[in-house]
């Protein structure tokens, strides 16, 4: 019968383990100084090689002729073992005996001495399994086992286990596997195997496995039943499903172009090609922590599941979209992915993509920064030049029909124009405000990006700040509100009313000038002139 290239090669001394020395290394200086423990706890991702070091170790401690802490392979007991004709080893699978009796059982076959190795040993796979009353049973036994008895517990979820049973076991973590660590061993396996692989697929089958090198044999042993050759990068992405990956790079391209009638056409040729919603909304996440990781490190290369032809794509439309877009398409993406599990999950992710291809639809803080940055890049940068071609004038409203300006509206009940003014006069600086920005960017970094270069005044029972008309904006809100509110009272201890302030007037009685352009373009706003955001 044919054997899996995972089994086929399980690594059989400690030597031969891959990308986890803090642990074979330990291990062997423990068994060549006989310093044997009575449990082991092994801990880490799937396919990092914990099951194997454990078949390892528990043939070294039994091997009749030990090498450095290896076992040597050829002793009666370390063939038995491989043949399975000794039995003093036993691995039991938790999942499917996670009961007490199951247990139980064990603990009294436990006090039975080998039959023909120096020690019993019980590797329990997956012990976050078992029962409460399973681990209750096992406590007494595993802190003070029989001297002749060793157990190794493995799990993937070792947040699932008791404290009492971490308390009981020497612990080793094991870390997902380097990529170029599992390429180098796949090739060594090809050429065993007499097959040619390409450096670039075996990088592409490395990243994919995502620091399994369980999973990445799986799919090389997939590719080499596939081939009739060379296996290639093209042959890899296509045995492991990355084929069609070319749908996310679309998709996010329409986002960064804001074309809304493409999204919601690629989704519904994904969702007839019966694309589940819910898995792609996921992978979506997933791209655009690349995207992240690209924009925000010199060389992502380590962190980002692509490579090749799939990573430079990546790259391009990374370094052309602003880093605010790629993080509020990863949060959208995100919060529609939690929202998914109780509403339908195609209109859910529709309306996910409506929000990010219009940004002027979503109400949202991460939004509201992202159409900031493009009236900076656009509309802003064209102003001067409107004023130096041409003046231009705006005939005024009647005074009754002038909308004022958001800042005002802040003010409490009573308070117009006048008295904020009033309040401004008799204002004093408050030094403390970049502590409150600080404690704001910890909330949401996008609403204290829109407050940066702003202060604030006390007066009274009142705090007015000095800020652009956009800050204002998002104190519209309630909750962005309640949030400052909150801030303030976190660094002073007392909670204040929120006002606007106005700069104190000249000598000739009219106001300071503030910020020309800010000016320019908020009359221009409030006359009901609209400025393009772009």
């Amino acid at each position: 019968m044919y054997k899996a290239l995972y089994r086929k090669y399980r690594p059989r001394l400690f030597s031969d383990v891959i990308g986890q020395p803090q642990v074979t290394v330990t291990l062997k200086n423990e068994l060549m100084a006989g310093r044997i423990s009575h449990a082991y706890l092994f801990t880490g991702s799937r396919g990092t090689g914990k099951t194997t070091c454990a078949k390892i170790l528990a043939k070294a401690v039994n091997c009749l002729d030990p090498q450095d802490g290896d076992p040597c392979g050829v002793c009666p007991v370390c063939r038995g073992l491989d043949d399975g004709s000794v039995l003093d080893v036993v691995e039991i699978d938790a999942a499917s005996n996670n009961g007490v009796d199951s247990i139980r059982s064990l603990i009294e076959e436990s006090n039975f001495t080998p039959a023909t190795a120096r020690y019993r040993v019980y590797i329990i796979d997956e012990v976050h399994m078992l029962s409460v009353a399973a681990f209750n049973a096992l406590l007494k036994t595993l802190e003070e086992p029989p001297a002749h008895v060793i157990f190794i517990l493995a799990t993937t979820e070792v947040h699932k286990l008791l404290p009492t049973i971490l308390s009981r076991c020497q612990r080793f973590d094991f870390r997902r596997i380097a990529p170029e660590d599992i390429a180098e061993r796949l090739e060594l396996v090809c050429e065993r195997e007499g097959v040619e692989i390409d450096h670039d697929a075996a990088m592409l089958i490395a990243v994919t496995a995502d620091g399994g090198m369980r999973d990445a044999l799986s799919i090389l042993d997939q590719c080499i039943g596939r081939s009739t050759g060379c296996i290639t990068y093209g042959l890899v992405a296509e045995t492991a499903g990355l084929a069609g990956r070319g749908h996310l790079i679309e998709l996010a391209t329409c986002i960064r172009t804001g074309d809304r009638s493409g999204a919601l056409e690629k989704i519904d040729a994904l969702y007839k090609a019966s694309k589940d919603m819910g898995r792609l909304c996921e992978e979506l996440a997933g791209f655009f922590r690349n995207l992240m990781l690209i924009k925000t490190m010199k060389d992502a290369t380590g962190l980002v599941n692509a490579v090749g032809e799939e990573l430079e794509q990546m790259t391009k439309l990374a370094l052309s979209m602003d880093l605010s877009a790629i993080l509020h398409s990863l949060d959208a993406f995100q919060a529609a992915l939690s929202r998914m599990r109780s509403v339908n999950k195609r209109t859910e992710l529709e309306m996910t993509f409506i929000r990010l291809c219009s940004p002027e639809l979503d109400t949202s803080p991460d939004a509201l920064l992202r159409r900031i940055e493009a009236l900076e890049r656009g509309g802003l940068r064209r102003v001067p030049a409107l004023i130096q071609e041409a003046p231009v004038s705006v005939p005024e409203a009647p005074e009754s029909l002038q909308k004022k300006p958001a800042a005002e509206r802040l003010s409490v009940k009573g308070g117009g124009a006048a008295s904020i003014e009033e309040l401004s006069k008799n204002a004093q600086p408050f030094d403390a405000w970049p502590e409150i920005i600080a404690i704001i960017s910890n909330y949401s970094a996008s609403v204290a990006s829109a407050f940066k270069g702003s202060a604030a005044y006390v007066s009274g029972d009142y705090m007015l700040i000095e800020a652009p008309q956009f800050a204002f904006d998002l104190l519209k809100h309630a909750s962005q509100r309640d949030k400052m509110r909150e801030a303030i009272q976190q660094v002073t201890g007392r909670v204040y009313k929120l006002g606007p302030y106005k700069p104190p007037v000249g000598a000739d009685g009219a106001p300071k000038q503030e910020n020309t352009l800010d000016s320019f373009i908020r009359d221009m706003r409030d006359s009901g002139v609209e400025i393009e955001e772009k």
